[in-house]
């Protein structure tokens, strides 16, 4: 994969502003424990707002219209469509979400399951039943229960080929004055353990992820953090924040981890780190909310772990 690799900072232009400062040595433990947990405790109740809000709550309508596919129908739509994000029927963007398919798109096909009365004995729907050899006539077949009886291809188009009313989005983004920050996480990564770059739109190849920390390259034995180049700085900044907070906490994760639990610690940690360098990333909320149902309770559960990271992230980016 091609990649750019920002260029490294020089003392003079190393970020250096940050919205708190520790100066007082003798309470400068206690203080930025304080300050952290004070942050953390801040998340979980804006996480809490986000997730009854209305905003929110017609999101998650939206989102429960779409339904999980299977393994090889993902592989599938990946196939024909790399860059699918959200995919419906041709009348199910029309009915349920205001939008039409536009004209001269081609169709991408997975399997559908037919759903039908199924023989309790050969397990076939019964036009199929009737040119088996079974022999089941226990029950008439419009009292059979019904199940599932096979697959049919069947065809759906991502919202890239439709056009219509937008969808709900929810706000995620980070914003404020990354004057330098980016070039300081970078110049970071040798400290933290990990390796990064920045890779240009074009030749983005994970979909809509903005970023992604992958466990080892061919040529290292550290984490591997990428993330999609954007004009937003500060966002890009709490992105790399964000995947180098998997690096720390998730590289050797234990089995049978909830990936959304390991995505509140790590939003949770970017929450506070971009905090510290003057960004404003309230919109966590939302991203948190929409991964886990438990996200309050979950980033008090974990503050420790959280804010210790959190600290470890902003001493190596300050050194």
């Amino acid at each position: 994969m091609a990649t750019i690799q920002t260029d490294l900072p020089d003392a003079e232009t190393s970020h250096q502003q940050t919205t708190h400062s520790f100066d007082d040595s003798d309470t400068r433990a206690d203080d930025m424990r304080d300050q952290l947990d004070a942050w953390v405790e801040d998340l979980a109740e804006l996480t809490d707002e986000a997730q009854a809000s209305e905003q929110f709550q017609q999101w998650l309508e939206v989102q429960s219209k779409f339904h999980d596919y299977s393994a090889r129908n993902t592989l599938l739509i990946q196939l024909q469509c790399p860059n699918a994000t959200k995919v419906a029927g041709y009348n199910t963007w029309q009915t349920e979400f205001d939008r039409h398919v536009q004209q001269g798109e081609d169709a991408i096909w997975i399997w559908a399951p037919i759903i039908t009365n199924k023989c309790p004995e050969c397990g076939n729907s019964p036009s199929y039943h009737v040119n088996t050899e079974c022999e089941y006539d226990e029950t008439e077949p419009d009292e059979w229960s019904r199940g599932l009886v096979g697959f049919r291809p069947t065809s759906v188009f991502d919202i890239s080929q439709t056009e219509g009313e937008p969808l709900p989005d929810l706000e995620t983004e980070a914003y404020g004055d990354a004057d330098g920050l980016v070039e300081d996480l970078l110049s970071a990564t040798d400290a933290i353990g990990v390796d990064a770059t920045i890779v240009a739109p074009n030749k983005w190849e994970h979909g809509s992820a903005r970023g992604v920390c992958e466990r080892r390259s061919p040529t290292t034995t550290n984490p591997v953090v990428k993330v999609i180049d954007r004009e937003n700085r500060a966002d890009l900044a709490s992105t790399l924040i964000h995947e180098f907070a998997h690096a720390s906490m998730h590289f050797e994760r234990e089995s049978g981890e909830e990936k959304s639990r390991l995505e509140v610690e790590a939003e949770a940690v970017a929450y506070i780190v971009s905090r510290h360098f003057g960004l404003d990333p309230d919109n966590s909320a939302f991203y948190l909310a929409a991964w886990d149902e438990d996200a309050p309770a979950t980033v008090r559960d974990r503050l420790d772990r959280i804010s210790s990271t959190a600290a470890e992230l902003i001493d190596a980016i300050e050194d």
